[in-house]
Formats: C-alpha cells, sequence, structure tokens
C-alpha cells in the first residue's frame, strides 16, 4: 500500500510496515531482496549493530523526504520498520488506519508503559489477514514533541 508522498513520518513508517514487514516477516531473504528491489542500501556497522541490539541481520536505510527511515531485517525473521520523529498517538493512529486499510484484522491485547523506562509506551496487537497471522508491537517515546518510534512484526 503506498503512502502519499505528503504523509507524515507515521504515516510513512506504517507504509512502509505494509510494503515490507507483514508480507516478509518471519521470511528474512525474502525481505533482504524486497530491499534490493527497492533500492534500499544498506546500513553498516557500527549504526547495523546498534540498531539491531547486537542481534545478527541487515538494516536498510529507508529515509525520504518526510524523514529518516530504517528497515531492520533480523536473522531470525523479525522485521522492524524505525524513524526519529514520529508521535504516539499519530504513530497509533497511522499503524491502524494502514491496517484498515489493508483488510488487515487487528486488536490491541497489551498497552503499558515500559517499566525501566515509563518514556517509552508499547502497544502490542495480534493480526492475521489471508491466512497469515502477526503479533505487532508499537514502541514510541510519550511525550508532547515527537520522538522516536518502530513498529516490529513477528509470524505468529
Amino acid at each position: 500500500m503506498p503512502v502519499a508522498a505528503f504523509a507524515g513520518p507515521a504515516d510513512e513508517l506504517s507504509g512502509l510496515f505494509l510494503q515490507a514487514c507483514l508480507p516478509y516477516a518471519g521470511k528474512p531473504t525474502a525481505l533482504r531482496q524486497w530491499a534490493a528491489r527497492a533500492k534500499l542500501p544498506e546500513v553498516t556497522d557500527p549504526a547495523r549493530a546498534t540498531f539491531l541490539n547486537g542481534a545478527p541481520g541487515k538494516v536498510f536505510d529507508a529515509s525520504n523526504a518526510a524523514g529518516k527511515f530504517a528497515l531492520l531485517s533480523s536473522d531470525d525473521g523479525i522485521c522492524a520498520v524505525v524513524t526519529d520523529h514520529a508521535g504516539d498517538r499519530e504513530t497509533e493512529q497511522g499503524l491502524q488506519l494502514a491496517l484498515t486499510g489493508a483488510a488487515v484484522k487487528f486488536r490491541l491485547v497489551i498497552e503499558r508503559d515500559d517499566k525501566l523506562n515509563p518514556k517509552l509506551h508499547h502497544r502490542e496487537y495480534l493480526a492475521a489477514r489471508a491466512g497469515r497471522a502477526w503479533r505487532i508491537l508499537a514502541a514510541t517515546v510519550r511525550d508532547s514533541a515527537p520522538g522516536q518510534a518502530m513498529l516490529t512484526a513477528a509470524p505468529e
């Protein structure tokens, strides 16, 4: 589902998530082939290791006119997209609108602040479409100003 060029960072994040993570979660080779076809450059160390928190995998730069974006592909099949400038509510709304628009059925199963850092907010969803199911985690910075946001998908 392409996202309009005038979309804000939260909408761009959700659009990238729908294009890359939902079809390819659990399929790291296919995700990396998609990233190559999309001409997303691979991020090298030390940034790659930082994004993946030391886990094995690849990171791609998906930045565009709307902002900085990264696509994370861990070797275990988890897929994530990250931006440095999306608000908490905008990210929640953008993800839910994108999922609804793509005919993905979903439900919020957990919503909580991080125990170690209460500025971080987590929303966990169960989602399904056409015989596939995912666990989706939206992690945002709870603040009045936009901050970092990450959407993660793992096959269920």
